[in-house]
């Protein structure tokens, strides 16, 4: 296995823990009497102001589209060198986890529809459960240690990232409020500059970043979820160095994200997002259309599309399974890919941002989305790891 896969797995194996912890953290402070606390840490105000230019939002406002939209820098980073260099860049490596990762996507869908159908405003949480967090996956394959073999690591990266990519295209698509042009054209030309530098041959991050940042006031005063920012300013990143020597500068900044990112940022997001009040919550709760909806939609949905779709591909010889993987060790990769968390919170906080007439419902719902979040992300996380950790000493 090479050293970048190494290094990528024990990074996101500490992050996985960073991110359970965290998220213990939050629920248990939301349901003592530290909670007052915990919430006026969340709404702090902050400012920043540029001459004419104010951004004034609480605190985790910045957290979720601001720290995100690193986040999904690093989201973009590591899909562009996948699809350059990596595993991804091997038509036939890529069609397998494809295949799954729609089936993956389609199955929570619907599951979450089936629920909620007649609610207009639930409804808008259809792509919650569709949602895989790669750094809680692979931590739970951590604890495994390295019975694990290279195949199904390498099976649940590659489904994981392009269940990303999918969740990127959902963002600008569905999540997306009213537009501004002005903005619009603005990040346009911040756009069109980001690629002008890759083009005449920049290769030092600065002149990107600062570009970036232009970028992602633009987008944020645009109407189009801030974080997309993040995503184009990856895809211009070069890639390769000026000399071999000088090394890559695309390599470079996605080393130095992921410390910070894995360890920081998705942890302080899983605190700011994860706090559920349990507070009169009864099984009835979890009965509750939305809830039922995520949950099963992530135990169920995810472990039915992606099995499904990979066994049918296979069976049709569009793709084939990897001979030194059994049915019943994909059976428990499919298993994790219903760790919806961190990526089904920041979904679930976009789609029941309303206003008006609908914030008590929507309110109602992204409390309602968190429980079957949690809910279903515990348990297919840990039928996942049984099944696996079953499976492999079967065949040890």
């Amino acid at each position: 296995m090479n050293r970048w896969l190494k290094n990528m797995l024990h990074n996101e194996a500490a992050s996985g823990v960073l991110i359970f912890l965290a998220a213990v953290a939050a629920m248990l402070i939301e349901n003592s009497s530290l909670e007052p606390y915990y919430n006026s840490f969340l709404n702090i105000p902050v400012a920043v102001q540029f001459s004419e230019l104010k951004i004034a939002k609480p605190l985790l406002l910045w957290i979720n589209d601001g720290l995100m939209a690193v986040f999904f820098l690093l989201v973009g980073l590591e899909l562009k060198r996948e699809f350059l260099e990596g595993q991804l860049a091997q038509p036939a490596n890529v069609v397998l986890p494809v295949v799954g990762a729609v089936g993956g996507i389609v199955g929570p869908a619907l599951i979450y529809v089936m629920f909620n159908y007649t609610n207009p405003v639930a409804l808008q949480g259809w792509a919650v459960p569709t949602a895989t967090d790669i750094a809680f996956a692979m931590g739970v394959l951590a604890l495994l240690g390295k019975r694990v073999p290279a195949a199904i690591k390498l099976f649940l990266l590659t489904l994981a990232i392009i269940d990303d990519l999918v969740a990127i295209v959902i963002i600008a698509i569905f999540y997306t409020s009213d537009l501004s042009v002005g903005s619009l054209t603005v990040a346009g030309g911040a756009i069109a500059l980001l690629f002008l530098l890759n083009r005449i041959g920049v290769k030092g991050i600065a002149p990107y970043v600062l570009v970036g940042m232009v970028l992602w006031v633009a987008v944020l005063k645009s109407g189009v979820h801030a974080t997309l920012a993040g995503v184009v300013l990856a895809m211009a990143i070069p890639i390769k160095g000026e000399t071999p020597e000088h090394g890559s500068p695309l390599h470079a900044l996605e080393h130095d994200l992921h410390h910070v990112v894995g360890l920081v940022i998705l942890p302080l997001f899983a605190f700011a997002n994860a706090g559920v009040s349990l507070a009169g919550l009864g099984l009835n709760v979890l009965l509750e259309p939305v809830a039922m909806g995520i949950g099963l939609g992530l135990l169920l949905g995810k472990q039915i599309g992606v099995m499904g779709a990979v066994w049918l591909a296979n069976l049709l010889g569009v793709a084939k399974k990897p001979e030194s993987l059994s049915w019943t060790q994909l059976y428990g990769v499919a298993l994790l890919c219903g760790i919806g968390f961190t990526m089904s919170l920041f979904i679930s906080s976009l789609a029941f941002e309303h206003s008006g007439a609908q914030v008590v419902a929507g309110a109602a719902d992204a409390g309602h989305a968190r429980l079957g979040i949690l809910s279903g992300s515990l348990v297919s996380g840990v039928l996942g790891y049984l099944v696996l950790r079953f499976s492999l000493a079967r065949k040890g």
